[in-house]
Parts: structure tokens; C-alpha cells; sequence
């Protein structure tokens, strides 16, 4: 138990900065669909409708990392435009990429 003469009050400047934008200002996007999908060496790059750039390593995808590259060129993209798809039917290659996936979230 303390006492009144034990009890000392920490005093704590706080500071106060000026917002140079409001939040409205700020864009955050709501859904994450595709764009366009091309392939260099070593990633799948995925451009979404809102700008973002998605690029994700080959290796973390087998059946896209062990495939002719004229094969990985025969996807398409589903009507919601969320996932691209290789048929086997139409190419070497029998996968999905589920854009969500690989965004960390449940869009």
C-alpha cells in the first residue's frame, strides 16, 4: 500500500503533429482482381486492376517451375478474375493460382 508522499506523478510531454492528409486522401483497395500476367525468368508477375503488382517467385510453385515456358504462357483467367488457370486439358500444366492466396488475406 502506498502512502500520498510515495506516490509520485510522471509527467509525459506528448507531442502533437499536424496531419498533412486526411484519410480520405489515402487509397486502399477493396478487391484484388487481375489485370494482366506475364512471366520473366524467375517470377509470375500479376498486375491487378487497382495498380498493385503482384510477383511471386516460380520455385514456390512447382508445377509452374518445372514447365516449358511456352507452357506457362496457356493459362486463363477465370470470369471473376481472381485466379488463373492452366487446363490440362490445353497445356502440360494442371494448376491453379488463387490471387488471395498470396496476398495474405481472404479477398
Amino acid at each position: 500500500m502506498y502512502t500520498a508522499d510515495e506516490i509520485v506523478e510522471e509527467q509525459v510531454e506528448v507531442k502533437w503533429f499536424e496531419v498533412q492528409y486526411p484519410i480520405s486522401a489515402y487509397t486502399f483497395p477493396q478487391e484484388a482482381l487481375i489485370d494482366q500476367v506475364s512471366f520473366d525468368e524467375t517470377y509470375i508477375h500479376i498486375t491487378l486492376t487497382d495498380g498493385r503488382i503482384l510477383s511471386i517467385p516460380l520455385w514456390w510453385i512447382p508445377t509452374l517451375y518445372n514447365a516449358p515456358r511456352e507452357e506457362l504462357e496457356k493459362y486463363t483467367v477465370n470470369q471473376s478474375r481472381t485466379m488463373i488457370i492452366w487446363d490440362p486439358d490445353k497445356c502440360a500444366i494442371n494448376d491453379e493460382l488463387r490471387v488471395a492466396d498470396y496476398l495474405g488475406t481472404n479477398a
